[in-house]
């Protein structure tokens, strides 16, 4: 089936893993609709690569179990089987598995970039109906700057993130502080660049 006619049915989680659209894109499914990704720009993929670097060096250096994945598949239970996002990255500490999607999210990371802020805000809102995650977090692109979703003892989410802009970033999820200036080292939002 070509991408075309594919996009003007709603599609469960299962018939989007087996759709090959074949174009070399990477696609995610919201609501039943496959949407492409646009490949990430420059300062957004270097965030993504240094974050990833720093969560697992922190990982090995702690003796977690836990691993980071860059770019999984996340399936939010809570949205009718029709949800297949792509965050950034992401941390589980469940065991390996055959399953395409990755299990047991603790940590989700997305990148805000110019002309996606609605989308990516879509897909952490999906990202805390997943009963494991814990914590969701936001890297701006254009600036230094990073909010912070922290479910709450109760299960809760607060309705506004927190907003971090300097000193140090804290991800409790699994245990990870760092200084958020670090996370922007190989950018051109580097401070002194």
């Amino acid at each position: 089936m070509n991408v075309l006619t594919k996009l003007s049915a709603r599609m469960s989680v299962d018939e989007f893993l087996a759709w090959e659209p074949g174009d070399g894109q990477t696609w995610q499914l919201v609501d039943g609709e496959p949407h492409v990704m646009a490949p990430a720009a420059p300062t957004h993929a270097y965030l993504q690569a240094e974050l990833s670097r720093l969560i697992g060096n922190h990982l090995l250096e702690t003796g977690s179990p836990c691993r980071v994945a860059t770019e999984p598949g996340i399936v939010p239970p809570a949205l009718g089987g029709r949800n297949m996002r792509v965050p950034d990255l992401a941390v589980t500490c469940a065991g390996d598995t055959d399953a395409v999607a990755l299990p047991d999210p603790l940590l989700v990371v997305e990148t805000l970039s110019p002309g996606n802020a609605s989308k990516t805000w879509a897909n952490v809102w999906a990202y805390i109906t997943i009963p494991s995650v814990q914590e969701v977090l936001v890297l701006h692109s254009m600036e230094i700057g990073a909010e912070v979703l922290r479910r709450r003892p109760d299960g809760t989410w607060p309705a506004v993130a927190e907003e971090v802009t300097t000193g140090e970033l804290v991800l409790d999820s699994i245990g990870f502080r760092v200084l958020l200036a670090s996370v922007y080292r190989t950018t051109r939002l580097r401070p002194g660049a």
